[in-house]
């Protein structure tokens, strides 16, 4: 581990080759904010997006998440550095004081750089390095000769928070509360007037998600939203029709009434799993038949694969793998998964869907094709489906909790706007309780 000084430099490459990191802030004798800002090349928040703390935990690609702390640490921030876009050309993470007080009155700090177990380099701070101080820049990872470098900065500023979001370019609410850091920055745009001006399709839309959302009582509900989509031959008329397009947007307006950055998450599987970019307000009119483009249809279908790249991308300490113990996050994550068919590592499954019930991950399942339609168990019996295996888990024995619910439908617009969304909350707000009883959420 390297003990880093004021303006001392470490190049990444060589210790985090593949760009996965952790950055934990530590204090002790004030309490402290903590955010992150994803600078441009002339060192500005020109996309208030990329500014994260707890109040906007996540960037729009996953880059930069925001953690509770651990370990001592009064906040940690995980970074897959591979996932920020080319505008972003720094991240620099700051602390400033909750409440009265100046930097001088702290008894110690550190900030720590992390990759998996290995600490890697540590910048250590106490009061007497400061004055009338009330927020301080602590540590830069920039870009350089195409990789990656970091830098302890220490540099004060005496107006707090308010003074470093102005130095980086953004604006201040001045309505705000002074000591509620949270609505200091006007960090997104009213999400109605955007969905209006990006996206006028889904108004209604995103009205009839609202409605859905209140008969079950999560008007306030906050979530980040995925949709997995099966990209096996069989699904190539759907997407020729345009119904997959069509049905994307409605999952998409979901995500507007659970998370207000405009956008969802999209994993696309088949025989392999892909990632697109986010599908966003800003590209959704076109979206699908882009995305199948860059990714055209592959044989094979394998759920398993996508479930372990989805807990992967949100739950990175387990990339993916076995996990035997709860663990909590603030937000949930609500995974729309679709297919046509059935799976070829059914084994594999049955594993991420027991492991993934110590997540706070909801998996809703849609099959196109022919399902069983009765309630009764008895009845259902003497019915064909193209989904038994879907059926099963959506009763699999062994989950922490059920974590997990299916339907199926001939075509993915078989129903009206509002009976979707009605069939989407039908588990979710059962779900919620029972994570929130596991400990899943915090």
């Amino acid at each position: 581990m390297d003990t880093l000084a004021k303006g001392q430099r470490l190049p990444l490459a060589n210790l985090v080759p593949d760009g996965v990191l952790e950055i934990g802030v530590a204090a002790q004798g004030l309490a402290l904010d903590v955010a992150c800002f994803g600078l441009d090349g002339a060192g500005k928040l020109s996309d208030e997006r990329y500014m994260t703390f707890f109040n906007q935990p996540r960037t729009p690609c996953g880059g930069v998440e925001a953690r509770a702390g651990s370990g001592g640490d009064v906040a940690e921030f995980a970074l897959q550095l591979a996932r920020l876009p080319a505008g972003i050309d720094r991240l620099v993470v700051t602390a400033s004081i909750d409440g009265d007080g100046v930097m001088a009155r702290l008894q110690a700090g550190h900030v720590r750089l992390q990759a998996g177990a290995r600490e890697l380099a540590r910048f250590a701070f106490v009061g007497s390095d400061f004055a009338q101080e009330k927020a301080v820049m602590l540590l830069e990872l920039y870009r350089k000769d195409g990789g990656w470098r970091c830098m302890a900065v220490g540099q004060g500023f005496n107006g707090g928070l308010d003074a470093l979001v102005r130095h980086f370019g953004g604006e201040v609410d001045q309505g705000a509360p002074a000591a509620a850091t949270s609505a200091i920055v006007q960090a997104k745009l009213n999400l109605d007037k955007r969905v209006e001006r990006e996206a006028p399709q889904l108004v209604s839309l995103v009205k009839q998600a609202g409605v859905s959302l209140q008969k079950v009582g999560l008007s306030e509900h906050r979530a980040k939203v995925c949709l997995c989509l099966d990209i096996s031959g069989s699904m190539g008329r759907l997407y020729k029709e345009g119904l997959v397009q069509r049905f994307a947007e409605r999952i998409l307006a979901l995500g507007c009434k659970f998370d207000d950055d405009g956008e969802i998450d999209v994993f696309l599987f088949g025989k392999n799993v892909h990632q697109p970019a986010p599908m966003a307000l800003s590209n959704c009119n076109t979206y699908v038949g882009l995305a199948i483009q860059r990714h055209p249809l592959e044989g094979d279908t394998r759920y398993g694969a996508a479930m372990q790249a989805i807990r992967a991308f949100y739950f990175p300490d387990a990339r993916g793998a076995e996990r035997t113990r709860p663990v909590a996050a603030e937000l949930p994550v609500y995974v729309m998964f679709v297919t046509d068919g059935g799976t070829s590592d059914q084994a594999t499954t049955e594993k991420q869907l027991r492991w993934a019930s110590n997540e706070p991950i909801f998996w809703q399942f849609m099959g196109i094709g022919k399902g069983r339609k009765s309630k009764s168990k008895f009845l259902a019996a003497f019915a064909d489906s193209d989904f038994p295996f879907l059926e099963k888990l959506d009763e699999l024995q062994g989950r922490l909790i059920d974590n997990a619910n299916y339907f199926s439908v001939s075509s993915p617009d078989e129903h009206s706007d509002a009976e979707l969304y009605d069939l989407l909350m039908t588990e979710y707000p059962d779900w919620l309780k029972l994570a929130r009883g596991k400990g899943l959420l915090r």
